[in-house]
């Protein structure tokens, strides 16, 4: 049985319709549009523009946004082609099934399992941390962590996960409700921020827009520490110029890593063939809107030498250096409502992967249950909960940072060639929305986000390919052979050759 062998388009949209394994239509234009600003905007809205500017690109951190946002629309839109044409849960998973074979899907799916279940462990524990500092602000001293059995447990993270599952187990359509609610709250923290920047911003501190290159300094001696391209080229690690705005484009295009996770929720979208780029592209305009106007305000308020002196520098740095540190304590309530949603639509992501790769037969089928009533996968949603309440509370979960992004942009890499190879294998496939000027810009999505993994971490690198390995066996061990696609091909091929070998036996006998 080979680990090339697709999954038809046909068999993907029966399998939706499957009792008991299949989940219910409720989400609309709004809802989606609401998801990807709920998962996209987080904490990294108060923080990474400061990071970038000061370390990186100086006042011109807003073309670095501008430049990011590009490159992660391009991958949005081979999304939108695939979302539309194959509306079915699983994302990139179930496109690369479609498209590249078995083996390659198992491969991307496992990279989604990894980006989800760090990315809402990571921010879980996060929120914790950030609920700690909401009640010092309110002078209640209430411990981020509490003591079990001799373990120090973030019961804040445990806390927000065993909420948010519970409410994704009852409905996708509940759970979109309450997102709505805290997404609508952050978004108008976020520009009341902007508005009250704006009256701090000084021209003058948009002057160098580009700063003049210069040596960067430390980091360059830690092999394991230095990017993957500075490792294989010798190359010097940028800094300002056009080089550091480059770089500084590479780190805040993580800020914008969430949309796929939209396209998920693909099976659980009312008319998803007009709906699902709608709202994948409605979100994405307002975030990026929102990440210019932060980055404009941040670098207008202070020169960019003071947020480069401060390594932990952050929006709220740049309202403390000008006298208006009330706004750091808005900032921090921000953060906490930011990072909510977040966790929400992880939550949910992740579960519909693991829910599309069981009813595929790559893991357990019984996951795959959906339940009558509300038609939602509570199995596998409990397990997904257990696993980032367990990971988030127990761990240092500081490692697995950078693993969030190599995951997302290795299924964006697959999921743009993919577009091309469905365009080439089924051209009369209808499609609601097609990417323009293709194969070319779905070939300028792959190599974009491939120079964007390229600049991550030597030892990032390293820890994928040891999560890679551990997929390749379980997938070799369990998944090829309880495969859906594979037991139905070794079915039909065992009825072929009996056939053959019948009808060789009466043509035998008639001589």
């Amino acid at each position: 049985m080979s680990v090339w062998r697709t999954k038809s388009i046909e068999a993907s949209l029966a399998d939706s319709l499957e009792k008991g394994h299949s989940l219910k239509r409720t989400l609309g234009t709004w809802d989606l549009m609401i998801m990807g600003v709920a998962v996209a905007v987080g904490a990294g809205i108060f923080s990474v523009g400061a990071k970038a500017a000061g370390s990186y690109a100086g006042p011109s951190v807003t073309l670095a946004f501008l430049l990011a946002a590009i490159t992660c629309a391009l991958a949005i839109m081979c999304y939108a082609e695939f979302a539309s044409a194959v509306p079915v849960a699983g994302s990139a998973y179930t496109f690369t099934y479609a498209t590249l074979g078995e083996l390659l899907a198992w491969i991307i799916g496992w990279d989604l399992i990894l980006e989800m279940l760090t990315a809402a462990a990571v921010i879980a524990k996060y929120w914790g941390i950030y609920l700690s500092e909401v009640f010092e602000l309110w002078n209640w001293d209430v411990p981020a962590t509490i003591s079990v059995f001799g373990l120090q447990v973030s019961w804040g993270a445990f806390v927000i996960v065993a909420i948010f599952t519970t409410l994704l187990v009852l409905g996708t359509k509940l759970s979109a409700r309450v997102a709505s609610i805290f997404t609508i709250l952050k978004v108008a923290i976020v520009l009341f921020v902007i508005v009250v920047g704006a009256f701090f911003i000084n021209p003058k501190n948009y002057t160098p827009f580009i700063p003049e290159a210069v040596p960067s300094t430390g980091g360059d001696g830690d092999v394991w520490m230095q990017s993957l391209f500075s490792f294989m080229t010798g190359a010097q690690p940028a800094q300002y110029g056009l080089f550091g705005l480059l770089a500084g484009a590479s780190l805040v295009f993580f800020a914008f890593i969430g949309f796929d996770v939209v396209a998920t929720s693909a099976e659980e979208v009312k008319n998803p063939q007009k709906t699902l780029p709608r709202g994948i592209f409605a979100g994405l305009a307002i975030v990026t809107v929102l990440y210019l106007g932060v980055s404009l305000v941040l670098t207008g308020m202070v020169p960019y030498t003071v947020l480069a002196d401060d390594p932990n520098a952050s929006l709220a740095t740049a309202f403390i250096s000008v006298g208006a540190g009330w706004a750091a304590q808005v900032i921090s309530v921000g953060i906490l409502v930011g990072l909510t949603t977040v966790i929400m639509v992880l939550l949910l992501g992740l579960s519909r992967v693991l829910f599309a790769m069981s009813r595929d037969g790559l893991l357990p089928r019984g996951l795959s249950v959906t339940s009558s009533k509300r038609g939602t996968p509570a199995r596998v949603q409990i397990i997904s909960g257990a696993a980032v309440a367990l990971i988030a509370g127990f761990t240092d979960v500081g490692v697995l940072e950078e693993m969030i992004n190599i995951g997302t942009l290795s299924a964006f890499v697959l999921v743009s060639i993919a577009v091309v190879v469905l365009r080439k294998k089924r051209p009369d496939l209808p499609r609601a929305f097609k990417v323009p000027f293709s194969p070319y810009l779905p070939i300028l999505s792959a190599v974009l986000c491939f120079w964007l993994m390229l600049n991550l971490t030597t030892l990032t690198w390293v820890r994928f390919a040891v999560w890679l390995a551990i997929g390749i066996a379980v997938y070799f061990l369990y998944g090829r052979r309880h495969s859906v696609v594979g037991i139905e091909a070794k079915r039909v091929f065992d009825d072929t050759l009996r056939e053959e070998l019948i009808a060789e036996e009466r043509a035998a006998l008639s001589k």
